[in-house]
């Protein structure tokens, strides 16, 4: 690093240790706070790396008072903190796809830093994947390309990735609902043109080839998009007109409905019969199904003020629809409550109240 002032070279180097410890943490199979650790560690290698570029640049990135005196915290100046510094740095270019993604990160780190919630990972890998990249090239950009990390990163082994959704995250983990609103509301504010962006989040197709033109080619190459042919980029376009084509989302597709619930847990108690009105019919039905969410509170009674207001682990709210969904998981907690055959007939003997025991989902 000769040529650069003390200060400029001493952040420029824990910068870029930050990013390769960073991503050291999120290739390891073992770790399982990968996001956490990841995001954390990126956070400081860009805050380093804006510090290395304003030394570089002779200013100062220090906090002042109101009488322009430097701020000191404990006998030291107080850094700039990477908010600060995308401030500084890009101005008034408030929609730079890079600092959006920065954005991104800051507040999410300060949300998931004391946790871990492994079931984020699949849903925030683009952005990861993008604020590695925009590291790199702002590294080659501003100190030239000697200086940054691709050298020394091999391609990871690969299994294929989760194809977990932020709505199956909260199924898996409510403790995840906080963090996952803030994913989707931060995302529903950017522009079309920053979401699309490569530089907010990475995407793309991995294609598997039967073998290469050339014998010494390199098994895994990025092809840039901006570089294609038109021709190329043509075909490009069509077969991510394909993918999604195939991979259309469909919301709540694994929330079943109470019927559905009722036959299952029918069926897993073992068809319980009852003999009412002169015939045997099903001791699980839609009016003991009501009484049971009623009864442990998977979600609020019809005409709720906060309809929204349910066990995430059991039930999930169709706002378009203005129903519920109910999980494999609520199935799963019946069963294993009801085959008591005390707390059955608890149900199953519970008052009706407010009219309760007519509803049906």
């Amino acid at each position: 690093m000769r040529g650069l002032a003390r200060q400029a070279k001493g952040a420029l180097e824990k910068a870029r240790d930050s990013a390769l410890l960073g991503v050291e943490v999120y290739n390891k199979p073992a770790v399982k706070f990968k996001s956490g650790g990841y995001i954390t560690l990126m956070i400081i290698a860009w805050t380093s790396l804006f510090h290395a570029i304003f030394f570089k640049r002779k200013r100062k990135p220090f906090y002042r008072k109101e009488n322009l005196r430097f701020v000191r915290v404990e006998g030291d100046f107080k850094y700039w903190e990477l908010d600060e510094c995308l401030r500084q740095y890009f101005q008034t270019d408030t929609g730079n796809p890079v600092r959006k993604n920065l954005e991104f990160f800051i507040p999410l780190r300060n949300r998931i830093e004391h946790r871990s919630m492994p079931e984020l990972d699949a849903s925030i890998f683009g952005e990861c994947q993008a604020m590695l990249l925009n590291f790199d090239e702002m590294v080659a950009n501003e100190f030239g390309a000697k200086y940054c990390l691709r050298e020394s990163l091999s391609f990871a082994l690969q299994l294929f990735p989760s194809s977990e959704s932020l709505a199956a995250a909260i199924q898996h983990s409510p403790a995840t609902k906080p963090v996952v609103d803030f994913i989707q509301q931060y995302r529903s504010t950017i522009s079309a043109e920053v979401a699309g962006s490569g530089k907010f989040a990475f995407k793309a197709f991995l294609i598997q080839v039967g073998s290469h033109k050339s014998e010494s080619a390199l098994p895994i190459q990025f092809v840039h998009y901006d570089k294609l042919p038109d021709e190329q980029k043509k075909q490009l376009s069509n077969f991510a007109v394909m993918v999604k084509n195939r991979e259309v989302p469909v919301a709540n597709p694994d929330a079943m409905k109470a019927g559905d619930v009722a036959k299952k847990v029918q069926a897993g108690l073992g068809n319980p019969q009852i003999e009412r009105g002169g015939k045997m019919v099903n001791r699980f039905n839609l009016a003991i199904h009501t009484r049971c969410w009623k009864r442990y509170k998977a979600r609020p009674p019809s005409g709720s003020a906060n309809p929204e207001a349910t066990d995430w682990k059991y039930c999930i709210y169709d706002k378009r629809h203005n129903d519920y969904g109910y999980t494999q998981g609520w199935v799963e907690f019946l069963l294993e409550k009801l085959k008591d055959p005390t707390e059955f007939d608890a149900v199953c003997r519970s008052e009706q109240v407010n009219g309760v025991a007519n509803q049906s989902t």
